[in-house]
């Protein structure tokens, strides 16, 4: 008899999902970052792992995961928990049975970078650093993504057939599998470090998976995941550009995304879509095409059953009311997203959304005060906004703190202005980022009247290299 762990597409752990109960990805994810903690263990859990291991993507977890699991759930050992025997997922046993099995025991970032673990700081288990020492920790996720994220994509694409050939290319579940891998870790890496670094790299991956859409496939439901991926790729590559300051090139890749959607049908790719277009369009200067564009993105976003999705694109909304100095209509829209918000996760919430937290509602009203003038409003908000970043997402960190910086310089109080932008600073040896570079960069001008103050001459003397070495 065939084993049940042989079958060719993953099944969903539903074990695992029971024991999550009525708490969403994202109060799970933490959950198990607390868990972890308590015994000494760091593991970067969010709610992008929690939902690969319910949906049978991830096996079996690795060593890190597993004690902490133990520790949560004492008395179950990884079979109650719906996990398979590590020996049928990796390793010789694994081997011997001829052939890579369907699923995995853990990302291809933990499985590739993580090596024996060391007591203290240093490497974490599941491929990410508790070092200070951030371009390391860059460097060897960057390699990840390379051989685990690019590599996989492009061997499925352009190696399904050679060069002149007649056979027809074909698609499955391993292709599909690798494009939405391929997201995942661009997501990760651009949470934990930016976009600066990554863009150029993306652009092979995403061009291997437009190609698979020309693939022959058999069912389609591959075909739609297929589809899917690519846009969602589109629009993560999009982001990189957006981020790094390439706007024209990122408006080119969510119209990609927007043009895969449509002719996907996919409501949800489409909303992602014009989510990104009307943030876009409200840092390009062009407010009224992001006011269009979010309700574009809300009107597709209602057919998804997420209040939460719906809460980000009302703040998209008034984003580009803010802009518009309509303040009327931002106040309203304002309060309708938290209203939405309020109203809590669920099962529906896009995979993508794992960032909008408290803290983002909190950094982008901070952001809409900000282009209203309220400079002491959009300071509270985005310092409650640092406060309650969840430190995986660096890029995020980095990008409040600045914000942060910038409404205290216009509010008049220098000296908390430039502590905020000196942490800022700090935050930029790890995170790669044009768009806060160029945050520090006006907080600095705004400063430089008050460079006889001791805390503001000290981040105007460290600004400028600072920003020039990274």
């Amino acid at each position: 008899m065939a084993s049940p762990h042989a079958s060719s597409s993953p099944r969903p752990n539903t074990a695992f999902r029971e024991l999550r109960g009525q708490r969403s990805p994202g109060e799970f994810a933490a959950a198990v970052r607390r868990a972890g903690r308590e015994i000494g263990e760091h593991v970067s859990c969010d709610a992008r792992y929690v939902g690969r291991v319910e949906s049978g993507e991830i096996r079996c977890p690795n060593y890190a995961y597993e004690r902490v699991f133990r520790h949560m759930f004492p008395g179950r050992e990884p079979a109650d928990m719906g996990f398979a025997p590590r020996e049928t997922v990796r390793g010789r046993g694994a081997r011997k049975k001829g052939s890579a099995p369907p699923g995995q025991s853990e990302s291809p970032a933990e499985s590739r970078t993580s090596p024996p673990r060391r007591s203290g700081s240093g490497r974490r288990p599941d491929g990410t650093d508790d070092s200070n020492d951030g371009h390391k920790e860059s460097d060897v996720l960057r390699r990840a993504f390379m051989t685990s994220g690019t590599a996989v994509v492009a061997a499925a694409s352009l190696g399904a057939a050679a060069p002149g050939a007649r056979t027809r290319r074909r698609a499955g579940e391993p292709e599909a599998r690798a494009v939405e891998n391929a997201v995942r870790q661009i997501r990760l890496l651009d949470d934990r470090h930016g976009a600066d670094g990554l863009y150029r790299r993306a652009a092979r991956p995403l061009k291997a998976a437009y190609e698979l859409l020309d693939a022959q496939t058999r069912r389609q439901s591959v075909a739609d995941r297929l589809h899917a991926g690519a846009g969602e790729l589109a629009i993560s590559v999009g982001w990189l550009a957006h981020d790094s300051g390439r706007f024209s090139d990122a408006r080119s890749h969510y119209a990609e995304a927007l043009a895969t959607a449509r002719v996907a049908g996919d409501p949800a790719l489409e909303a992602h879509a014009f989510c990104n277009t009307a943030f876009l369009a409200r840092d390009a200067g062009r407010p009224r095409e992001a006011v269009r564009a979010a309700q574009a993105a809300q009107r597709a976003g209602r057919r998804l059953g997420s209040a939460r999705l719906m809460s980000l694109l009302t703040l998209r909304e008034a984003g580009g009311w803010a802009r518009l100095g309509d303040r009327a209509a931002c106040e309203e829209a304002l309060l309708r997203a938290r209203t939405l918000f309020g109203r809590g996760p669920a099962g529906s919430d896009p995979e993508w959304m794992t960032f909008f937290g408290e803290a983002e509602l909190e950094g982008l009203e901070a952001q809409c005060r900000s282009a209203l003038g309220d400079w002491r409003r959009a300071a509270e908000h985005a310092e409650r906004a640092v406060d309650l970043q969840d430190p995986h997402f660096a890029r995020n960190i980095a990008l409040y703190t600045a914000q942060l910086a910038g409404d205290l310089a216009r509010a008049g109080s220098p000296d908390a202005a430039a502590a905020a932008a000196s942490r800022a600073l700090d935050l930029l040896e790890e995170v790669q980022s044009s768009r806060v570079r160029t945050m520090l960069t006006a907080t600095a001008r705004l400063l430089r009247r008050h460079a006889a103050d001791p805390e503001v001459s000290a981040f105007l003397a460290r600004h400028e290299p600072a920003v020039r070495a990274v």
